[in-house]
């Protein structure tokens, strides 16, 4: 079995995070849809991984929104692109409940997905909210 991409992984759950805003079927569905429709190779990606962030984000939803929100200075959560919503997602999950991956590569990974997906603003502000949220 190869290696799992930790990276592609985090960025597929991001994605699904994503998708998940707009619509709000059970994050198994999303998995599997997923699974039967990319057209990505996907023998390196790590399924419990994105199983456990989508769960994660799901169960504990309330206590992750308010965390974010806590250190959004002059934003409302709502108010957000929703890719950035998503990202903060994962990466707040990962910070809270993930406690083998340290922080500051979820910060790293977070902010390398805002560069991908985000507008120009979204790497600077994804990274002053989480370093935010991690001194505290």
């Amino acid at each position: 079995m190869a290696a799992t991409n930790r990276r592609k992984s985090r960025e597929i759950a991001t994605q699904l995070i994503f998708e998940s805003l707009i619509n709000k079927e059970g994050y198994m569905e999303k998995i599997e849809c997923f699974r039967e429709n990319t057209e990505e190779k996907i023998e390196d990606v790590d399924f419990g991984y994105i199983a456990r962030v989508l769960r994660g984000i799901e169960e504990n939803g309330q206590q992750i929104e308010e965390t974010i929100s806590k250190y959004l200075v002059k934003w409302k959560l709502e108010r957000l692109p929703k890719m950035n919503v998503a990202i903060l997602k994962m990466a707040t999950y990962e910070i809270l409940f993930e406690e083998e991956i340290p922080n500051k590569v979820t910060i790293n990974e977070a902010i390398e997905l805002a560069k991908k997906y985000g507008d120009d603003n979204a790497p600077a502000f994804i990274n002053g909210v989480l370093n935010n949220l991690i001194k505290k």
